[in-house]
């Protein structure tokens, strides 16, 4: 089986205060860390992760997205996702943990939408 794979690309939003972390690959146990990494090296006030690049996520990657969600909320900060595909929404349906997480079509909707 042939390892998986994860390219992060972490850049400045339009707005002051905004980054974007654009993902490309699965998100999977054995990609997770470094994107960990890359969400709590952000100290931004609104983190905006583009899942376009993201054929499929794992549990692993379900619960590394709820600590990111946590944090970010305990620090009364923001955090939105983009190009989420049906697929990975539907897992986080099952899990019961969409809820938590603000959904976007594009980035620059989701950099135009006021901070929650």
């Amino acid at each position: 089986m042939p390892q998986e794979s994860l390219h992060i690309e972490d850049a400045p939003g339009t707005q002051p205060g905004q980054r974007i972390l654009r993902l490309d690959g699965a998100l999977v146990m054995t990609t997770i860390f470094e994107f960990q990494a890359s969400v709590r090296a952000d100290t931004s006030r609104s983190l905006i992760i583009d899942f376009t690049g993201v054929p499929y996520v794992d549990s692993a990657a379900i619960g590394a997205l709820v600590g990111a969600y946590v944090t970010r909320q305990n620090n009364g900060r923001s955090l939105a996702l983009v190009g989420v595909r049906e697929r990975i929404h539907n897992a986080l349906k099952v899990t019961r943990v969409e809820q938590f997480f603000r959904f976007f079509d594009s980035v620059s909707a989701a950099e135009a939408a006021p901070a929650a």
